[in-house]
């Protein structure tokens, strides 16, 4: 079948690297569409000291720079670009089809590795204020921050962590959470409540963000979770570490998914509703959402398109089908016996 590929890998990350270090290993030669921000959300982590084989720990986006100078050197493809449309066809062997802008690709198998993005608070200010008071990154933004009262919103690994990292720069960091337990390992809590620098305001949630006087001097409006009293706190920036939400916008009314948006799979497989088409990583897991487990669900895709590429016959395409909004149709169209 003429320029279609074995496997389409959208998204990268540890999901989507592992499933292309697989799949390149087993000569099915990927095609991995990574997207602009490649490497997933570990190119935003520091330092990484619980995956394996690294007993002093790793960078982030150097752990990420494996991933995938290990997947390239057997063979796999990148298009460092965002995966626009996706049609996807519901015939066993049929092809399914991948837009990035203009450029169309197709596939017998495809791979949902797109991972899950920074959850927003959803007040005032937050939006205008994003890139000028209001990141998601310590790792990006924190130098900016230099000597400044900075004010990380969360309660979890991810605020601990973001917390601890930018008291490296700010003179004190303000841990803001809505309850006064918190969801964070014992161990982040403890390494956090041992920073001198670090201080906790609980329970508070951000109602708004506000510009202040000066490219440093902004305003948190906070609101007491219990007595519901508001109070104003100056800040040279704010981080928000509130959880992830799913990428699976390109897929929606394609694939099935939870009403988290989360695509669902069929048991302890990575297979989807749609024959072919395979999901891994943070896309599909709510649950544990770490570099070891997201790396071993790509290993498992990987796995389940090369046995379903094994024991699926391909349907027959006809040359110079086209591509497009009349490919899907055309494909799953009755042929002649």
């Amino acid at each position: 079948m003429a320029d279609v590929e074995n496997v389409i890998i959208i998204g990268s990350g540890p999901a989507g690297y592992t499933a292309a270090l697989y799949t390149s290993r087993a000569n099915l030669n990927p095609l991995v569409i990574e997207g602009f921000m490649w490497g997933g959300l570990l190119q935003q982590t520091t330092d990484v000291e619980n995956y394996p084989g690294f007993p002093d720990g790793i960078m982030g986006p150097e752990l990420m720079t494996k991933f995938r100078d290990q997947a390239e050197k057997f063979g796999s493809k990148f298009i460092t670009d965002q995966a626009t449309a996706v049609e996807l066809s519901d015939e066993p062997g049929g092809v399914h089809t991948v837009h990035v802008g203009s450029d169309v690709y197709r596939a017998r198998t495809v791979v949902l590795a797109m991972g899950a993005e920074h959850k927003k608070l959803g007040v005032p200010g937050e939006e205008e204020l994003s890139g000028a008071g209001v990141s998601y990154c310590a790792t990006c933004d924190a130098a900016f921050f230099k000597d400044q009262v900075i004010m990380v919103v969360g309660g979890g690994d991810s605020a601990m962590e973001e917390a601890m990292f930018l008291a490296k720069f700010g003179r004190k960091v303000v841990l803001v959470h809505r309850r006064d337990e918190f969801r964070a390992s014992k161990i982040m809590l403890e390494r956090a409540r041992a920073m001198e620098n670090i201080e906790f305001k609980t329970p508070y949630a951000p109602t708004a963000f506000l510009e202040g006087d000066g490219a440093f001097k902004r305003i948190a409006r906070l609101r007491h979770s219990e007595t519901g009293e508001s109070e104003d706190v100056e800040i040279g920036g704010a981080f928000i570490a509130i959880g992830h939400m799913p990428q699976s916008e390109i897929i929606a009314g394609q694939i099935e998914t939870d009403e988290e948006g989360y695509v669902k799979v069929d048991g302890r497989s990575t297979r989807t509703n749609k024959p072919g088409v395979f999901a891994a990583g943070d896309l599909v897991d709510h649950t544990y959402r770490q570099a070891i487990t997201a790396a071993g669900s790509g290993t498992q895709a990987a796995l389940d398109a090369e046995w379903y590429l094994r024991d699926t016959p391909e349907v027959p395409t006809p040359e110079g089908l086209p591509v497009g909004d009349l490919a899907k149709a055309q494909w799953a169209a009755p042929r002649a016996t």
